[in-house]
C-alpha cells in the first residue's frame, strides 16, 4: 500500500463533497463510509483500489496495491476534487448575491467534484438522463458487474474499449436500460474508445461534440461540461432542481444566472447540494 496527503487550496467542505459521492455512488464499484470513500482507480496504467479520506483540510489518498507514480496519483486526486481552485475567492464573489449568501454561509469551500475518467462521466451521465439518481445508480450497478474489472472486492466502471465491442442490445439486456439509452452509451463507448473526447477543448466546442451524439440533449451536455470538465462557468438552464430552487423556468433561470459569472457552475453546485445532496 502507498499513501499520498493532497492539501486543497482554501477551504474545502468535504462532507459536501462526500454527499456528492454518496448520491452516485455505484453498488459493487465504489463505496462510503463516514469520511472515507473508496473504489478502484487506474492510475498511469495500473488498477488499484484507491481509500479517500476526505477532512477540510484536503484528501489522504491510500493505494492498494500502489498503483503508478506519486505524482501522478497526486495530480489525479488534485484534478479530481478541484484541489487547486481558490474557493475563498469564488465564496467572496457568489456571496454578495442574495439567493447565494447563505449557502455560502453554510457552505463554504464547495468545489467541483468530477471524475476520474472522462469516459465514466459521460457515460454515468448517459445512463442516469431522465431516472431518479436510485434508479441511476442500479443501472450503473448492472454494468459494472457484467462488464467492470475487479480489483480486491470492489468491480471498476467499464471503459469504452470494453464496451465499444458490444452492441447495444447486449447492453440493454444486461443493464435494463432502454434500447435507446442503450444505444446512446454504445455509442459513446465507440467515440470514446481511443481516449479522452472532450480533453483540452473549449467549452463552446466540447457542447458542440456532445450535442452531437445522437440520445444526447442540452441538459447532459450543460451537466457534463460542470462534471466531466469541471468548467466554471456553465449553468444548466433546464436542469429542474435549479430551476425549482430558483423559481423561476427555463428562459427566466438562464437570465438569473448571468449575475454569478464566471462562477455560475459553483453556483448551480450550491443549488444542487442544498436541493439533494446535503
Amino acid at each position: 500500500m502507498s499513501t499520498i496527503r493532497v492539501d486543497a487550496h482554501g477551504p474545502f467542505h468535504h462532507t459536501a463533497a462526500l454527499a456528492l459521492l454518496a448520491a452516485h455512488a455505484i453498488p459493487g464499484a465504489e463505496e462510503v463510509d463516514g469520511e472515507r470513500y473508496r473504489r478502484v482507480l487506474t492510475v498511469g496504467d495500473e488498477q488499484t483500489v484507491v481509500t479517500l479520506d476526505l477532512n477540510r483540510h484536503g484528501i489522504t489518498a491510500s493505494f492498494d496495491p500502489p498503483g503508478g507514480d506519486s505524482e501522478t496519483a497526486t495530480a489525479l486526486v488534485r484534478a479530481w476534487f478541484d484541489l487547486d481552485t481558490d474557493t475563498t475567492t469564488i465564496d467572496r464573489a457568489l456571496a454578495q448575491d442574495p439567493h447565494l449568501a447563505e449557502l455560502v454561509r453554510r457552505r463554504p469551500g464547495l468545489r467541483l467534484i468530477g471524475y476520474p475518467d472522462e469516459f465514466e462521466a459521460v457515460a454515468a451521465t448517459v445512463i442516469g438522463q431522465q431516472v431518479s439518481l436510485a434508479a441511476a445508480r442500479t443501472f450503473s450497478g448492472r454494468l459494472v458487474s457484467a462488464y467492470g474489472q475487479k480489483t480486491g472486492d470492489l468491480r471498476a466502471f467499464p471503459d469504452a474499449h470494453t464496451l465499444a465491442p458490444r452492441d447495444a442490445n447486449e447492453i440493454q439486456q444486461h443493464t435494463g436500460l432502454t434500447y435507446a439509452r442503450a444505444r446512446t452509451l454504445h455509442e459513446v463507448a465507440v467515440r470514446w474508445a481511443n481516449g479522452p473526447v472532450l480533453d483540452g477543448l473549449p467549452a463552446d466546442e466540447a457542447r458542440r461534440v456532445l450535442l452531437s451524439v445522437p440520445g444526447i440533449g442540452p441538459w447532459t451536455a450543460d451537466y457534463l461540461l460542470v462534471r466531466a470538465m469541471q468548467h466554471p462557468d456553465t449553468f444548466a438552464p433546464g436542469d429542474l432542481v435549479a430551476r425549482r430552487a430558483l423559481g423561476l423556468d427555463h428562459k427566466a433561470a438562464a437570465e438569473r444566472s448571468t449575475a454569478w459569472a464566471p462562477y455560475r457552475s459553483y453556483a448551480l453546485l450550491h443549488l444542487w447540494t442544498d436541493a439533494a445532496y446535503l
